[in-house]
């Protein structure tokens, strides 16, 4: 019984996992964008409802039948509707001696797995609830926290009985109307219990008020400046794919993305790079706060030296010569000296990055520092 709601919930965290990889960077360009800076309730909330709707889907899903052809898998005349509501009731009771006058009885109730079944399906959809009352904000939204529940379960039922919208030529599941009522029904409970759990989290109006007072300090976090730049390399990495075709040497096209994004943009944008832009941060020269095209020269010659640096080891590095050679030996001392300096250089970045990160906007990067430059809101 166990094991039929674990693999589901196993495949819905390894999709998450992977899911997490595609949407973390465009997530925090859209929280720094409208809140000012990274809200960590804000994160939470949002990537755990993520998690819980791929659960849920994958619990109503799974697991999928080993054939499309479901049709051959069943008996002539069976059924795949039930609309007898409170079915699941007599489910229960089928086969018990219960009696409602002694209590005892009762408890043969939780051994039946049609109690489970309905019990599970009560508690499917109580944690959208507790998230639409987050979304909605408000208790008298509660009749459309209840509709929103139906459809979300008619979602599922209808994806179930059309064997996932004809993917399978029969349904592998039946459309129940009791799930209908359980799911629902724990939807707007989960929304009236919402606020015990809300309240160990901070208001929306606490996280918009915290960014309004960011912004008006110009504080600025350093992964919003990280981010930016990662968005800049970003962009030079699909540049470099989407002139591969050109017969021009990689590094020249390489070389000509980096003056683009790190040189000629920020000086017509008056220190602005892509990335900034989108994270609505500039440059400005440390002494005098405005926008200087000799610090952004200085610090476009930072971060092409870096990427000199980087591309010509590893050029030297990959450099073979016969076994029979008599520099054999030497070319093997020079590309393992290479992968070395290499991989201490890149320690050293790394180190230095994660220095500006916990130093809280006390340090600067080293290109910035380089350039003269601090990073200041538009």
């Amino acid at each position: 019984m166990i094991g039929t709601y674990t693999g589901p919930i196993f495949i819905a965290a390894l999709a998450f996992v992977m899911l997490t990889f595609v949407i973390w960077i465009p997530w925090l360009i859209y929280t720094y964008r409208k809140y000012g800076f990274l809200s960590i309730s804000k994160t939470i909330i949002t990537f755990s409802f993520i998690f819980y709707f791929l659960a849920a889907l994958f619990l109503v899903l799974l697991p999928l039948p080993e054939t499309t052809n479901t049709c051959a898998m069943q008996r002539p005349g069976t059924q795949f509707f039930n609309l007898r509501p409170l079915q699941f009731v007599q489910d229960i009771l089928y086969k018990t001696d219960i009696a409602l006058k002694n209590p005892a009885s009762w408890a043969a109730i939780i051994k039946q797995p049609a109690f489970y079944q309905a019990f599970f399906n009560f508690l499917l959809l109580m944690p959208f609830g507790v998230y639409l009352r987050y979304f909605l904000k408000e208790r008298k939204y509660w009749k459309r926290a209840f509709l929103l529940g139906i459809g979300l379960t008619l979602f599922y039922e209808i994806t179930q009985v059309t064997g996932i919208y004809g993917i399978y030529n029969c349904p592998y599941r039946i459309f129940d109307v009791d799930d209908l009522l359980l799911n629902s029904t724990g939807s707007l409970l989960g929304f009236f219990i919402a606020p015990v759990i809300w309240a160990l989290f901070p208001k929306h109006t606490d996280v918009i008020k915290h960014g309004q007072e960011m912004i008006a300090q110009s504080a600025i976090r350093p992964l919003q400046i990280l981010l930016a730049i990662i968005v800049d390399l970003a962009l030079i990495s699909i540049g470099n794919t989407a002139l591969s075709f050109l017969t021009i040497p990689q590094f020249f096209i390489q070389t000509a993305l980096y003056v683009v994004i790190f040189a000629i943009i920020p000086l017509l944008l008056h220190g602005e790079t892509l990335g900034m832009k989108l994270l609505k941060i500039r440059l400005v020269d440390e002494n005098t706060e405005l926008f200087s095209a000799i610090g952004i020269i200085r610090r476009f010659v930072a971060i092409y030296s870096t990427y000199l640096v980087f591309k010509g080891l590893h050029i030297v590095g990959q450099i073979e010569l016969n076994m029979d050679s008599p520099f054999y030996i030497y070319q093997v001392l020079v590309s393992f000296s290479a992968f070395v300096l290499s991989a201490i250089l890149a320690l050293v970045l790394a180190i230095h990055v994660l220095r500006f990160l916990l130093a809280r906007g006390q340090n600067r990067l080293y290109v910035d520092t380089v350039g003269k430059c601090v990073v200041r809101r538009k």
